[in-house]
């Protein structure tokens, strides 16, 4: 009888704290999203500098002619690069021939990878040393660039003097494990770096963020800073430098709403989403096994356990425990949806949000027992060893 009474105990306090977890995220969110800026479509600046777009491409035969054939039709004064790192599908051949296409069009042969290095910042910095103009971008091969994307960015960075300018960008959900997972993903991305307000306060050097798929910087900042070479062995890179630069000090970074310029689309299914993100996360949290656990935990009070909560409660006929535990449920799915709709995301989406929840918390585990582990993590075909401190020669 004391034990049935300690488990029904056990139950009811579970459930409470499920709610004060939904309740957490619910307040938490909610100013999230207060300063969001965005870029506003532009025509060229007047005299404006060159801006040298650079595009590092692996494997990326999926999507590297609509990158590129978007960003040659910029009405801004652009040259692109593509830095080809050693791939060994169609896409060398792809960029062949959209360079005898167009002959502005430079191709770089990607150099073996030194020890070290991580692959994207390396061909990245192989693209940055030939580039000449007085401002750079760095975007992936999986993104599509409206006409006015680079004046637009230009024209907003050069209005507000500031640095470098980062962009949330329009995400394109085709199969069902995108619009499942990659939402709550991204949120959790959103919520563990810090509100916007914070993210773009230049005095506030604990919290920054960039999105390695827009990122725009002026040439006297990235030098500065040391460029890809001072992130040599970073795969979460991006982060990385808006890390760096807000530290510095001396240069301002803004995050701002672009999906109206840029957009992307990731992953294709969840075998490349899972990928994508373990590589990251146990360098998100950099290297606390603490926060990994803790955050898990909290998915997990967001998802799986309020759902098995209310079936169990309504087996036992425990109809409070059973409303408290869909209340739970309920209020994540809303703090989401009001989430999405702000990051332009369909808000009908949030359904899945428990389950999304639920693979993020997997994610997290699998990215650190990967690490902890010594077995690495991979990425394009290349291992890393996925430590905070990065790989190391």
């Amino acid at each position: 009888m004391a034990g049935d009474l300690l488990s029904e105990r056990g139950r009811d306090a579970l459930a409470h704290l499920c709610a004060l977890a939904a309740l957490g995220y619910a307040a938490r969110a909610a100013g999230m999203m207060r300063r969001w800026l965005t870029v506003p479509v532009a025509p060229p600046p007047a005299g404006a500098p060159l801006l040298s777009v650079i595009v590092p491409a692996r494997n990326e035969e999926r999507s590297i002619e609509r990158c590129v054939r978007s960003l040659l039709a910029q009405t801004a004064n652009v040259e692109v690069i593509v830095v080809d790192d050693r791939s060994t599908d169609r896409t060398g051949s792809m960029l062949a021939g959209l360079a005898r296409e167009h002959p502005a069009l430079r191709v770089v042969h990607g150099e073996p990878l030194p020890p070290g290095w991580v692959g994207k910042p390396w061909a990245l910095a192989q693209g940055a040393r030939i580039a000449s103009g007085e401002w750079l971008l760095f975007t992936d091969a999986d993104t599509w660039h409206a006409p006015q994307a680079c004046a637009s960015a230009l024209a907003f960075a050069l209005a507000r003097r500031i640095d470098a300018l980062t962009l949330w960008t329009h995400q394109e959900l085709g199969s069902w494990a995108e619009r499942a997972v990659l939402p709550s993903v991204l949120g959790m991305v959103l919520l563990g770096s810090g509100t916007m307000e914070q993210l773009n306060d230049p005095a506030d050097r604990e919290h920054a963020l960039a999105n390695g798929q827009f990122i725009l910087v002026s040439r006297v900042a990235y030098d500065t800073l040391g460029g890809h070479d001072a992130l040599r062995g970073e795969i979460l890179d991006d982060v990385m430098f808006a890390g760096r630069l807000k530290a510095d000090g001396r240069f301002r970074l803004l995050l701002a709403d672009g999906q109206h310029l840029v957009r992307v689309r990731m992953y294709t299914s969840l075998s490349e989403l899972w990928e994508g993100f373990t590589k990251n996360m146990y360098l998100g949290a950099r290297g606390d096994v603490r926060v990994l656990a803790a955050a898990a935990a909290f998915l997990a009070l967001l998802s799986v356990v309020p759902a098995a909560l209310a079936a169990d409660s309504i087996a036992r006929r425990q109809p409070l425990r059973a409303l408290e535990s869909l209340l739970a449920l309920g209020c994540g799915i809303g703090t989401a949806a009001h989430g999405l709709r702000r990051t332009g995301i369909p808000s009908r989406l949030a359904w899945y949000a428990p389950i999304g929840y639920a693979v993020c918390a997997a994610m997290m585990l699998d990215s650190t027992l990967r690490v902890v582990s010594g077995r690495g993590v991979t990425w394009r075909g290349r291992r890393y060893t996925g430590r905070f401190n990065g790989e190391r020669p």
